[in-house]
């Protein structure tokens, strides 16, 4: 017997029916919760609003969910003037009745009511806010800072914005270029020298290129009556000088240099980091001493925790006693280059090409291969190339790693150490790299790293940059600021902005626009 076929749209029915008697059975907790997301989803404050009046009514119970939503909906609407009065009016009652009811606020509860504060122009009630989220063991964001931060900026309130940043720093919290800016830009209106020289150092280390909006409030400090009157005439130089060099290049750091006007100019840096304004040599910038020391002590101790201790401590004895090289060289990388790996490739001619390069380019001082010793026993064997080897090692230029070591914690070692330059393709990206771990790595590479390439078997090495793309102060106290504009796809059409002033560099008078503003920048 055939089983009838079923009626498709009868289906439809059923099932169209049956969601009707779901809904119609809903309790009225998941009614209230979903004509609140309903709310959210269109920004719907008002609907929001009499919902909540209408849960209270009918004792509905409301949870944290359910108040962070609510409190998200009238911190959004702040900015609607027909909607603020009840943004700010509920907003606090709505936080007030949470705390009420027992219900523990978590950080999105205090960034919304905190910005609920800052819009009623109450930047310390939001600061108060974020002081009291330890009680409910609560750790703050960048987020619910923001709101007092901004507050006290926008009020001039510079003592006070200082002391939110000091709790930011406390809390663990770092600051990018929108609070930077806002604080360079409070103490600049408040004619603070010594705190706008602060913000700008700590844009210069962590924000490589400032916008057109930061460089604006740049621009006006720079140009202020408070600008001209600071500085230092009688500064010492030599003092100066070591202290870039202590740095790593690009900045000294020891305040104001110089008296007068300053001139601001829009210019362009050439391929090799002179500026075609002021004709300044800009720096390729390095990381400092002591972030130097920190990243080579940090190497060792990862090496000597997963390499035979007295080996890894062998070459640290060793690289002390021959510490004069400007150069390591990533053998296993350049030799394998191009290879057939599965035949075992190694090209040692590549690799005496790249040692001899550096060795004449470098007033024929010897550079430091490093190997390791199973790759080497087999370059021995082969008459072809034991000549070479004896060579680098008949003039201190080698260093074979032990069996079961991993070579690539000597040769970074050994670069980070010396603060010399490091021949690799390698771009250090896998685990023993990760372990690592350093929030200067990548700018120690842009400063160490010498890439390399052989077409038709002619090696070419790719130096490091001539110059670093980031906030420069010179040791005669001249500013280089690169800018990020929307044309900046490529680094020869950047702006910069060079900021001199005569008893810095009295050569630059002859050397600027007539207009002041434009310095050989083709594209602005």
């Amino acid at each position: 017997m055939l089983t009838p076929l079923s009626n498709p749209l009868m289906g439809s029915t059923n099932c169209s029916n049956a969601k009707k008697r779901k809904k119609t059975h809903q309790s009225p907790e998941a009614v209230f919760q979903f004509e609140l997301n309903s709310c959210s989803k269109n920004k719907d404050l008002s609907g929001a609003v009499a919902l909540y009046e209408s849960a209270i009514s009918q004792k509905i119970r409301i949870s944290q969910h359910h108040f962070n939503a609510l409190l998200y909906l009238c911190s959004n609407s702040v900015t609607d003037t027909s909607l603020k009065d009840l943004s700010l009016d509920y907003g606090f009652r709505i936080f007030d009745h949470m705390l009420a009811l027992g219900i523990n606020p978590n950080e999105a509860s205090i960034t919304a009511v905190a910005r609920l504060a800052a819009a009623k122009g109450d930047g310390d009630h939001a600061f108060e806010l974020v002081k009291s989220m330890g009680k409910y063991s609560v750790a703050p964001r960048l987020r619910t800072f923001d709101p007092a931060l901004f507050c006290f900026c926008d009020h001039l309130e510079a003592d006070k914005a200082y002391q939110v940043e000091k709790e930011m720093g406390a809390a663990g919290v770092s600051l990018e270029e929108q609070e930077l800016a806002a604080l360079l830009k409070v103490s600049a209106k408040k004619g603070r020298a010594e705190k706008v020289y602060e913000y700008l150092h700590k844009l210069r280390s962590s924000i490589r290129c400032v916008s057109e909006s930061t460089a604006r409030i740049i621009e006006d400090w720079f140009q202020s009556i408070e600008a001209s009157e600071v500085g230092e005439l009688n500064f010492d130089a030599r003092k100066v000088k070591d202290e870039i060099g202590r740095n790593g290049g690009g900045w000294h750091g020891q305040g104001w240099i110089g008296k007068g006007n300053w001139a601001v100019h829009k210019t362009d840096i050439d391929a090799n980091g002179r500026c075609c304004c002021c004709h300044e040599q800009l720096a390729c910038v390095d990381i400092d001493d002591d972030e130097t020391e920190k990243f080579a002590q940090s190497i060792a101790a990862l090496a000597v925790e997963r390499e035979a201790k007295a080996n890894f401590s062998e070459f640290q004895g060793w690289l002390m006693e021959h510490a004069g090289f400007e150069a390591i060289v990533d053998g296993a990388n350049v030799g394998l280059f191009q290879q057939n790996f599965a035949e075992g490739g190694f090209s040692i001619s590549q690799l005496d090409d790249v040692v001899k390069k550096l060795y004449d380019s470098n007033k024929k001082k010897w550079p430091l291969v490093i190997l390791h010793n199973k790759r080497m026993r087999g370059l021995i064997e082969n008459q072809s190339s034991r000549k070479l080897v004896e060579e680098w090692r008949d003039n201190g230029a080698l260093y074979t790693t032990p069996n079961g070591s991993n070579d690539d914690w000597y040769w970074l070692y050994a670069a980070v150490k010396l603060r010399c330059l490091l021949v690799t393709n390698d771009e250090m990206r896998d685990h023993i790299f990760e372990l690592i771990g350093s929030s200067f790595f990548n700018q120690w590479k842009e400063r160490h790293q010498v890439h390399y390439t052989f077409v038709k078997g002619n090696l070419k090495l790719l130096m490091p940059p001539s110059y670093s793309c980031v906030i420069q102060e010179s040791e005669k106290g001249l500013w280089h600021v690169p800018v990020v504009t929307s044309n900046n796809s490529e680094e020869s059409s950047r702006i910069w902005l060079c900021i001199t002033r005569p008893s810095a560099d009295a050569s630059n008078d002859d050397k600027t626009s007539e207009d002041g503003n434009l310095c050989h920048h083709s594209n602005s």
